[in-house]
């Protein structure tokens, strides 16, 4: 992947070389033709364009940044109430994500979010301990994790 990038830029200075203009728009044409370029010679790489990967981390930093104003507004709600009536807990979250730097940005995105915290990880790295703010449902916190954060995660790493 970051061989492609590289080659990319290559192109996009060479191009600004062959056309003796060294204006911005001159290295996004060139960029826009060199990523042409690989598009036209991707079997010959092993891996998959690096276009795809650079759209999944944009779609995590998108949910990220969805669940962070969710959170924030659902936090709010519960401290302006007249009444306090929350239920804090400590819930288990079985994860599919293997390797340390996976798990790592998974827990930082959870802690990051308002109302969420990362407790502990398992000696296995199988399972987040994760305390919240207000739980009514353990299922329903663990699928929306699952189906938001993981899935985007796993689409960045495999």
């Amino acid at each position: 992947m970051a061989f492609q990038v590289l080659l990319n830029f290559f192109l996009a200075f060479l191009w600004m070389f062959l056309a003796v203009s060294f204006t911005p728009s001159s290295f996004i044409v060139g960029y826009l033709l060199g990523l042409l370029i690989i598009i036209a010679f991707r079997r010959f790489f092993a891996s998959k364009l690096y276009v795809y990967k650079f759209w999944a981390v944009m779609v995590l930093l998108l949910i990220f940044i969805r669940e962070l104003l969710l959170s924030n507004i659902s936090v709010l709600k519960t401290i302006l109430r007249p009444k306090i009536d929350i239920k804090p807990g400590i819930f288990a979250y079985p994860t599919k994500l293997s390797s340390d730097w996976e798990i790592t940005i998974l827990s930082n995105l959870i802690t990051l979010t308002p109302g969420t915290l990362v407790v502990d990880v398992s000696n296995d790295h199988s399972i987040l301990y994760i305390h919240t703010l207000d739980i009514d449902d353990v299922d329903e916190a663990v699928s929306s994790i699952r189906n938001t954060f993981e899935k985007a995660i796993m689409e960045v790493t495999r």
